[in-house]
Order: C-alpha cells, then sequence, then structure tokens
C-alpha cells in the first residue's frame, strides 16, 4: 500500500512512516522545509512538498496514494479553537479527494472525546462529546462528515504517547514544574491520564489503515490511566525538585491553560482496539520513561 502521511515528521508521525516502511508499505509524506523534507527522504519515504494549508498539496498527495493518515496538528494551545477548526477543514479536504473510492483515510483525536461516565475509562463505543464542549471534537465531527458522503474514514483517538524524551501533555507540564521549581498535583492526585509508547502508536496506525475498517474507533491506550501524583513523584525525583499537593483552587494559578487537563480524570479503554486489531502494547511504560527522561533535552 502507498500511504499519504501527513506530519510525517512530526514526533508520531516520524515513527508511523519507520513502521510502515518497515511493514513492506510506500509512505508519501507531507513535508513543508527542505530541512524535514531530506530527513523524511533519509527515512527511505518518498517527499511531497506542501502543507496542509494548501489545499492543492493535499488533494494532489491523496491522488498518488492509496490511503491516508492525517497526523498534522497545529499544538500551539495560545490558538487552540482555532487549530481545531482548521482540522475540520482539513479533514474535509482529504474526505472530498478520497469521495467515491474506497482508499481509506485514518485521522487523529485524543481519547478525550469520548463522553465516559465519571470514574469509569473511555470506551471506543461512548458517545461522543461535541466540539462545543471541546474543542478537538471537530476533527470527529468532520471524520462524521466525510463518512456521510461515503468516504472510508476510521478515528485514532491518542492518549499521552510517550518516550524517554517526549510525553503529550506532560512534556509542558515539566517545563512548568522547571519554572516554578516544584512538581504539583491537585488534592490527592487522583486525576489520570492513558498513555502509550509511540512505537506501539505507530504500530496501531499501521494497523488501522491495513485494516481500512469504515466509521472504525480506536483507542491507542496502553496503560488506562497513570495518576498526576504517581507522575509529579517519578518528575519530581528526576529533576531534584520537590513534590506537593495544592487545592483545586490554587490550580488555575500553577498550572494555567493546564489545568482543565490537570484537574480532569481521563482514564481510557482499548478493549475493544485490541480485540479489532490483536493490538498488543510491548513498549514501556509512561512512569518507566519518565524514570529515564532526558532532561537536558527539554
Amino acid at each position: 500500500m502507498r500511504v499519504f502521511v501527513t506530519g510525517a515528521t512530526g514526533f508520531i508521525g516520524s515513527a508511523v512512516v519507520r513502521e510502515l516502511i518497515s511493514a513492506g508499505h510506500q509512505v508519501l509524506g507531507l513535508v513543508r522545509s527542505p530541512e524535514k523534507a531530506a530527513a523524511l527522504a533519509a527515512a527511505g519515504a518518498e517527499v511531497h512538498r506542501g502543507s496542509v494549508q494548501d489545499e492543492d498539496s493535499l488533494r494532489s498527495g491523496v491522488a498518488l496514494c492509496d490511503g491516508v493518515i492525517h497526523l498534522a496538528f497545529n499544538h500551539d494551545f495560545s490558538t487552540y479553537a482555532a487549530n481545531c477548526e482548521d482540522d475540520r477543514r482539513v479533514i474535509g479536504v482529504l474526505g472530498a479527494a478520497l469521495k467515491g473510492s474506497a482508499r481509506p483515510l485514518v485521522i487523529t483525536s485524543g481519547t478525550g472525546m469520548a463522553r465516559a461516565e465519571p470514574g469509569q475509562p473511555a470506551r471506543e463505543d461512548d458517545p461522543v462529546v461535541g466540539s462545543d464542549v471541546i474543542p478537538r471534537a471537530a476533527s470527529e465531527e468532520a471524520a462524521a462528515s466525510v463518512a456521510a458522503d461515503g468516504v472510508n474514514v476510521s478515528v485514532m483517538r491518542l492518549p499521552q504517547v510517550h518516550d524517554t524524551a517526549r510525553q503529550g501533555l506532560v512534556s509542558y507540564a515539566i517545563v512548568l514544574y522547571r519554572e516554578k521549581g516544584a512538581c504539583a498535583y491537585v488534592g490527592d492526585g487522583h486525576s489520570r491520564w492513558p498513555a502509550a509508547h509511540v512505537l506501539d502508536v505507530a504500530r496501531l496506525y499501521r494497523l488501522a489503515i491495513e485494516k481500512a475498517e469504515p466509521g472504525a474507533v480506536y483507542h491507542a491506550a496502553a496503560e488506562e490511566g497513570i495518576s498526576m501524583r504517581d507522575m509529579a513523584q517519578v518528575i519530581g525525583r528526576r529533576l531534584e525538585l520537590p513534590v506537593r499537593s495544592i487545592a483545586p483552587d490554587e490550580a488555575a494559578a500553577f498550572f494555567g491553560w493546564l489545568t482543565p487537563f490537570v484537574l480532569h480524570d481521563a482514564p481510557a479503554s482499548s478493549a475493544l482496539t485490541r480485540a479489532t486489531l490483536g493490538w498488543e502494547p510491548k513498549g514501556p511504560g509512561m512512569l518507566a520513561d519518565l524514570e529515564r527522561l532526558e532532561v537536558d533535552g527539554l
């Protein structure tokens, strides 16, 4: 299969590219800069110059391939809502280019889009929140829209994806902890985040594009939920910073824009994903990677 990958040189995208190529697939990766183009070519992929802002480059990339994995996303949280709406537009363009064919499109979302029962892990078949509640749900709304037009689209919901250098939202918390000189958690620190190693996530994207099941929803959660207290304790030990609990009314002053994420208990199950795709995570857990954190690289 020849797969068009957006975000092909990103943290997850570069791992997906390597996984696809190692499994015998061909990759056409969307890139903007000459430096990233060189890195992509060195990985064995074909370079497609353009960007998600250049809709012609999206359409021409789709036309050259048998399937699409959409990973590109602007992670500037100061413009988060606008970035989510931009992703809605991009998925619409990709879907329109695939309309009338059975070629698969795998789009990216987050496990927090599932409206789980309080205290229960989010499931793949839970109802979906709306973008009026969580802006990132715009991606899944866009997927539903193109699916209604007959496009073969599936959804990959990500947890905190990690290795020893990157840990999803935890990376932002680490920067904050270093600035504040302390590793804080709220209350008893029970809020949980699901997680998965980047190589396990890359393998799951490959399995999803190979399965090409219309309307499927997958949870890339190797670990159902890591508590904020456990993460703070490991990070504090690695950074040699004090670890302390703060009251809920202190959270906003300490965590800023991260506050809603820190306060939200959001475990996620991947039981249905594992049963459907035979996915068995093999990588180290998040706490193990935090123990080996490349501190100087942050």
